[in-house]
């Protein structure tokens, strides 16, 4: 594995985070990640070498293929890394939840608020 800021860097292309997506599901060859993702063939293995080297993915050779997939380790390095901040993200939205129920005892039922009162509109006059 890598140090953090290449898992970081890996990660922060959409269409490497794409392929780890796609890559979650099972091993993949070269050729069925082009034709699922619909990148060229050379783009796509410059986005596997840059995965395979933050240690994201390895790679095996099968026979004239190469088939990628997910190493699990440095996931879960990451994973182990952001716990505290799911932490910090469940207080804030347990504290919005708390909030928002507050709120719609206060004011009755939220979803479903009365229409305004309103007066009648005047007779208009008969010539």
């Amino acid at each position: 594995m890598s140090d953090d800021a290449s898992l970081w860097t890996a990660l922060a292309d959409p269409h490497r985070r794409a392929i780890v997506a796609l890559l979650l599901e099972g091993p993949r060859s070269v050729g069925e990640i082009v034709e699922v993702r619909g990148l060229s063939q050379p783009s796509t293995s410059k986005h596997l070498k840059v995965l395979r080297q933050a240690g994201l993915v390895r790679v095996r050779q099968d026979a004239q293929r190469r088939v990628y997939a997910l190493d699990p380790a440095p996931i879960a390095a990451l994973d182990a890394w952001l716990a505290p901040y799911r932490g910090l993200w469940n207080t804030s939205l347990d504290a919005l939840g708390r909030r928002l129920d507050g709120t719609s005892d206060a004011s009755g039922d939220a979803t479903d608020p009365e229409p305004p009162e309103t007066s009648p509109e005047p007779p208009t006059p008969k010539d």
